[in-house]
């Protein structure tokens, strides 16, 4: 049996924020770093609108956790060519901002989880879904020696690491084979659906509270606005991105018509018709 449920971005942005629900949040991290994970609070960006790029790098969602450690959460549909310096961007403004002017380096860790539905970030991915990177050493060039990068470089070591985590999850790849606990999530992400029989942590918590038909007609009115105007922001795209395929073939169209080859070959090249080149 399948519960259908919010999308998570629409979730993440206008419900998760509720300190109510702050335990499907907590879930969701539990599972993805493995260890356990409380939300404390909700954050804004300290300067998030001071200038057009970072209006444009606005993330979905900034949370403390336990530990004082903070959480990022960015989920992205459309193919984005600098995506990954978006990524970046927001994990180091969100260590800059823990730092006051006068005051010492006391940065917490910070964790990137980005969730891309875009398939072009993928094109060299076969089977791989969950993606994790981070820095947590300096690595001796000549002898092989490793310094953590951590809160206290003086013995004895901090196990502390204070590198920011990078998480890239990418849903469409999933086959739905579940090989952890983490993978019930991502199952959901994939679906927007939670199986009755998946134990992960924060799951259950969001079926309960992301669940469709438990929404009140202006609840309900609100989402279809929302799923209504991200379809239409998808056409857009996909429009610009056709009329984009359609200039540059006409223009090839162009070149070829100008050297002499036949209109049959180039229709047979570019998919135009021949009535489309003759009128160039």
């Amino acid at each position: 049996m399948e519960r259908t449920i919010i999308s998570f971005d629409y979730a993440i942005k206008y419900i998760l924020r509720d300190k109510a629900n702050f335990d499907v949040l907590s879930g969701f991290l539990s599972e993805l770093l493995e260890k356990p994970v409380e939300v404390l609070e909700i954050l804004e960006s300290e300067s998030n609108i001071e200038s057009p790029l970072e209006k444009t790098n606005r993330l979905d969602l900034k949370a403390k956790i336990s530990g004082e450690e903070i959480a990022l959460f960015e989920i992205q549909f459309a193919d984005q060519i600098d995506f990954m310096g978006k990524i970046l961007f927001n994990a180091c403004k969100a260590i800059v901002e823990q730092v006051s002017k006068g005051k010492k380096y006391d940065i917490k860790k910070v964790y990137s989880i980005n969730i891309a539905y875009f398939d072009t970030i993928a094109e060299n991915v076969r089977k791989d879904y969950v993606f994790r990177a981070n820095l947590s050493k300096f690595k001796g060039v000549h002898f092989n020696e490793h310094i953590p990068f951590s809160q206290n470089l003086n013995p004895p070591m901090s196990a502390n690491d204070i590198h920011p985590e990078y998480f890239l999850i990418l849903p469409n790849k999933f086959d739905e084979q579940m090989r952890g606990k983490f993978d019930e999530w991502v199952y959901t992400l994939k679906k927007s659906k939670v199986r009755s029989d998946f134990t992960a942590a924060g799951l259950q918590e969001c079926s309960e509270k992301l669940d469709v038909l438990k929404m009140t007609p202006e609840e309900r009115a609100a989402y279809q606005r929302f799923l209504e105007d991200d379809m239409n922001y998808k056409s857009q795209i996909y429009t610009a991105e056709l009329k984009g395929k359609l200039e540059g073939k006409a223009e090839i169209a162009k070149e070829m018509k100008a050297d002499g080859m036949p209109i049959e070959k180039i229709a047979k090249f570019t998919g135009l018709t021949i009535a489309e080149i003759k009128a160039l």
